[in-house]
């Protein structure tokens, strides 16, 4: 142990790291303790999760996830079983000092005679949620992915393939319909009921505020819906019944489910997830658009899963540099310009409140030419605002453009001072 922790130790060093030698050390014999259960459930708190990732999880913000959960959560039903849980940095918001999005994710379970049956039930329980909270006080919805195009189609100038997952914003919700071209330009209906039966990928987003903590905030509820039939087997309605290494649990309620879905989880689930979790962090170092960030979270995700935890012990203390605030502020800014259009109900002041806390973190992370730069921009989004006309969006892509360079260059100094991050990141390119 004396030896792995002077290595990282070293590494920090390179970085110009802030490291806590004892908080580290704790992490990686908890992290590494034998003979621990799969599943730990926390009885203060009533959550539960993977042992692994329980340990990145602070109670502290509990109240105000669970005052998030009530407004994106399907709620439970007669024939219809849900268990709803945090992921992504939300997650683990013990190492995560300055998250993104506020993420959750829910199962689903329908008893039905057959699965058509459960996908019908699915459909309608899944469109009345997002109906019945479209707008209120303190959120928005903003999108629900819900079908699978039939064929390959044209929408909005967009070729989509067939198979990909149907977007609907809220009037789209409403009406129940969607309009597209097929490729050869001729307009079809696609209807809600009649993609049922192939629900696919579904989430809904929200933009949710919270005017005691005054900040706006990206909500997003990822679904896996399955199928109990009357003999009791488990039936994915998308195929693929979804592992649990990084969610955690808000009510100890749904352990039963939970336990009854888990038996059902491919044994070579997380191999699985491990290598999808490697292809998304090569499209995060690479393409036209590479978001480090993202790439860091993901692979924090792998190191600690498959037993790199000096790599993984490493990458905790990166999230916690005042500079990753950064990246919380990229979300901020995407946020903000959806919360303030000019039909939402969001309180203004609350988003004007987190434009001002934006601009307090940048002035913390950065100094010289950048901060000044940065900060004119949040200013004007600031203007834009309280503006009657909305936000400028042309000055929100000046902001997210100079917000993911400077996270992207952040992290990537910072990853590539510990030899073994730098050697695994080259490997993934090359591979």
């Amino acid at each position: 142990m004396s030896q792995d922790l002077d290595r990282i130790i070293e590494s920090a060093a390179r970085a110009g790291l802030e490291l806590d030698p004892s908080e580290a050390a704790r992490w990686l014999e908890a992290v590494g303790a034998e003979g621990a259960g799969e599943i730990t459930l926390d009885h203060r708190s009533g959550v539960f999760g993977h042992r692994v990732a329980m340990l990145d999880f602070s109670p502290d913000d509990l109240a105000f996830f669970r005052a998030v959960g009530a407004i994106v959560e399907i709620p439970d039903e007669d024939g219809v079983e849900t268990a709803l849980a945090l992921s992504g940095s939300a997650a683990q918001s013990k190492i995560q000092t300055y998250p993104g999005d506020c993420d959750f994710f829910e199962r689903v379970n329908i008893h039905a005679a057959t699965r058509n049956e459960a996908c019908r039930r699915f459909g309608d329980v899944l469109r009345r949620k997002a109906l019945a909270q479209l707008e209120g006080p303190g959120h928005r919805l903003m999108e629900v992915k819900f079908g699978e195009y039939p064929r390959d189609v044209v929408r909005d100038g967009s070729s989509l393939r067939a198979g990909s997952p149907v977007s609907w914003n809220p009037a789209e919700l409403q009406f129940g319909e969607i309009t597209v071209l097929t490729i050869d330009g001729a307009e079809i209906v696609l209807r809600w009921d009649d993609l049922a039966d192939n629900p696919g990928w579904c989430k809904l987003d929200w933009v949710v505020a919270d005017p005691v903590r005054k900040q706006v905030a990206n909500a997003s509820n990822m679904l896996d819906a399955t199928w109990e039939a009357p003999d009791g087997s488990i039936v994915p309605l998308d195929g693929y019944l979804d592992p649990y290494f990084q969610e955690v649990y808000l009510d100890a309620v749904a352990v039963p489910l939970f336990s009854k879905l888990a038996q059902h989880v491919s044994a070579d689930a997380l191999d699985d997830y491990v290598a999808a979790l490697e292809g998304e962090v090569r499209k995060y170092l690479a393409g036209d658009h590479p978001n480090v960030g993202k790439a860091a979270k993901r692979m924090y995700n792998i190191f600690r899963l498959n037993g790199r935890y000096l790599e993984a012990a490493f990458l905790r203390e990166i999230f916690d540099e005042p500079t990753t605030a950064l990246y919380q502020v990229y979300s901020v800014v995407r946020t903000v310009e959806e919360a303030s259009a000019p039909d939402s109900a969001v309180d203004r002041q609350t988003v004007i409140d987190q434009v001002d806390r934006a601009i307090v973190e940048v002035v913390r992370a950065l100094e010289g030419v950048e901060e000044e730069e940065l900060v004119a921009q949040l200013l004007r989004l600031r203007d834009g605002v309280r503006a009657p006309s909305g936000i400028n969006e042309a000055v929100v892509g000046e902001a997210r453009d100079r917000l993911i360079n400077l996270v992207n260059n952040f992290f990537h100094d910072k990853m590539t001072a510990m030899p073994e991050i730098r050697d695994y990141m080259a490997g993934l390119s090359g591979a």
